[in-house]
């Protein structure tokens, strides 16, 4: 009955998400309801902050206030999920009848996103600080978020190189 399970998408009270979490799982264990609650998630992300003391990573929630149940949807299932505390309803265009994630829909939401917070910009001057070139100094020529890439220009044996590293392996300077 597994394979008929898709995911749907619980309203929550903010900050009550990983209670929700918590009692689903609680209660599928007591109900041996594996079968048709298969998986209760809520969609993180890992940030990276790089700051003047190193970069901090650390998690946040995506989307605040919404848990991602698959299951078979059934009166049982819809009821059990519904009467959470901390629950307000599923997602779609009734309470009463919700709407699964398309797979599209499934990929947006339940994939881990790595976001790097950098503060540098091009042409400023930063440091290495991981990797076979720790403590060089050199300028930014390229920055790419999106493939979590910069690109360095380092002075080395008098000839400038460029160095191609990841976005939390280099800080800025402090004057």
């Amino acid at each position: 009955m597994a394979e008929n399970a898709q995911w749907y998408v619980v309203q929550t009270y903010s900050g009550y998400e990983n209670t929700v979490k918590a009692t689903i799982e609680k209660t599928i264990e007591n109900r041996q309801l594996q079968d048709v609650i298969c998986e209760v998630a809520i969609p993180m992300e890992t940030v990276t902050e790089v700051t003047e003391n190193g970069p901090k990573t650390y998690e946040r929630k995506l989307f605040p206030g919404y848990v991602l149940v698959k299951m078979v949807m059934n009166s049982e299932t819809w009821y059990i999920v519904r009467n959470v505390r901390g629950v307000t309803g599923f997602v779609g265009a009734s309470s009463t009848n919700p709407l699964p994630l398309t797979e599209k829909e499934t990929i947006q939401w339940g994939v881990e996103r790595h976001e790097v917070v950098v503060n540098y910009k091009v042409g400023d001057t930063v440091r290495i600080a991981d990797g076979p070139l720790t403590s060089f100094t050199g300028r930014v020529e390229a920055l790419d978020i999106d493939k979590n890439s910069v690109r360095v220009i380092v002075s080395m044996f008098g000839r400038e190189t460029p160095i191609e590293l990841e976005l939390d392996q280099v800080e800025t300077i402090s004057d």
